[in-house]
C-alpha cells in the first residue's frame, strides 16, 4: 500500500491540537494498516522520525434523520509521536 492510501486525513480538533506541542499528531488511517505501516507512511510523507504510534478503532455513532436511523461508518485513528530531534509537521504548525 502507498503512503497516501494509509494516511487518509489529519484530525484537527482542540484536543488533538493540544498534543502538537508535545510532537503528537493525530490522523485517520486505513482500517487494515498496522502501526509499522503508519510509522513508515508518516516518515515518507512528512520527512520526520517517528518514535511511537498508538492506534484505536472509532465505532460508528447512531444518527437519526426523521423516522430512519443508522450508524455512521467506523474508522481507525492513529496518534503518532515524533522523536525529540525530529522536525515538526508544517501542516499542523500553521493551525496553531
Amino acid at each position: 500500500m502507498a503512503a497516501q492510501d494509509i494516511i487518509i486525513r489529519p484530525i484537527v480538533t482542540e484536543k488533538t491540537m493540544d498534543g502538537v506541542q508535545n510532537k503528537k499528531y493525530t490522523f485517520e488511517v486505513a482500517k487494515d494498516a498496522t502501526k509499522i505501516d503508519i510509522a513508515r507512511a508518516v516518515e515518507e510523507l512528512f520527512g520526520v522520525k517517528v518514535s511511537k504510534v498508538n492506534t484505536l478503532h472509532v465505532r460508528g455513532h447512531l444518527r437519526r434523520q426523521g423516522r430512519s436511523e443508522g450508524y455512521t461508518s467506523s474508522w481507525k485513528k492513529a496518534v503518532v509521536t515524533l522523536t525529540e530531534g525530529s522536525k515538526s509537521i508544517e501542516f499542523f504548525d500553521s493551525m496553531i
